[in-house]
């Protein structure tokens, strides 16, 4: 039975749930569900620390928990499971944008598409592919902001390598790992809240996990798995400076930048709800924002020219003239 007592009072700092998770919130206002009965429950009109006035909404007092130490760890767990089943739902090894990048199709993904696709000419075949892509479009949507300067580098970018056959000089200066601790550390003094913390360390787990699985099935262009097949060979073996090294630490701000170009496709393939979409989209271009902004200096990286044996292996086609020698690659 639901309570008829109040145990929370106007301007009190609570956490209140929305959906799975708890959220740090303010109790704006407090009346009877029943204004003619003052036997029946209280609900509660709470603000949601850190989002619009918009998002205010009368719950009630089931969806609150006092604001203690102990709930405030509840609420850290809750956000961590949430975050990392809301990551780990996604498939980056998606057939349609990794072609469209102009990359191959590994081994596996090849077999495991063709162990889970129906035979092709099947009615029953057909009728999944389309009850699949009805499903897809369903979903929520998540628009992130990229800034001109962003976009601009991007077109930049494609041009470089699919034109004019040229690769980002690898390692980078600044490698992904060393851009997003810098904007962890120049954000956390921002969060003034333990829940904001951890919100921001999640969401830079999620980057780095995404930009892990999907630089070789999305982001790279055809041109580049070659320079990519020789450096893994590197940090596989162990070869000088590639020690404990990882694609986190080789590839810097130009693949990451067309990381979020495809996030929206890769996350739009989650089970997530539309508020935890909203809080995403937000903390996403809050980072491409600031990307932008010191764009200078992580996308200094030069474009260089690959030798003779590169370019045969990279294209397949023979040379037989290369004339002038061209810079090694790598």
């Amino acid at each position: 039975m639901a309570p008829t007592s109040s145990n929370y009072n106007r301007d009190e700092k609570v956490l209140c749930f929305h959906h799975e998770v708890l959220y740090e919130a303010k109790i704006m206002d407090m009346r009877h569900v029943d204004p003619d009965d003052r036997k029946s429950p209280y609900e509660y009109l709470v603000h949601y620390k850190g989002w619009k006035n918009t998002w205010d909404d009368w719950v009630p007092q089931e969806r609150l928990r006092k604001f203690t130490e102990e709930n405030r760890e509840l609420a850290a767990q809750i956000r961590r499971e949430v975050t990392a089943q809301m990551w780990g739902k996604s498939n980056v090894t998606t057939s349609k944008t990794s072609k469209r990048r102009g990359g191959s199709d590994s081994g596996r993904g090849s077999e495991e598409r063709q162990s889970s696709v129906p035979a092709k000419g099947t009615k029953r075949g057909r009728d999944n592919e389309i009850e699949k892509e009805d499903q897809f479009h369903l979903r929520p949507s998540i628009r992130i902001m990229l800034p001109d300067t962003l976009k601009a580098l991007l077109v930049d970018d494609w041009e470089n390598i699919t034109k004019n056959q040229q690769v980002v000089a690898l390692p980078a200066h600044h490698s992904v790992n060393e851009i997003l601790q810098s904007y962890s550390e120049e954000e956390k003094p921002k969060r003034t809240t333990t829940a904001e913390l951890d919100i921001l360390e999640e969401v830079i787990m999620g980057i780095k996990e995404y930009f892990d699985k999907s630089l070789d099935k999305v982001l790279l262009y055809k041109f580049e798995r070659e320079q990519y097949r020789l450096l893994r060979q590197k940090w596989e073996s162990g070869a000088e400076n590639y020690v404990d090294k990882g694609p986190l630490d080789i590839y810097g701000a130009h693949h990451l930048a067309r990381l979020f170009a495809v996030l929206p496709e890769l996350i739009a393939q989650t089970n997530m709800d539309q508020q935890s979409i909203n809080r995403l989209r937000e903390e996403l271009s809050k980072f491409t924002i600031w990307l932008s902004r010191n764009s200078e200096k992580f996308f200094s990286n030069k474009y260089i020219s690959a030798s003779t044996e590169y370019l045969e292996k990279a294209t397949g086609v023979p040379i037989p003239n290369p004339g002038t020698a061209t810079s090694r690659l790598i």
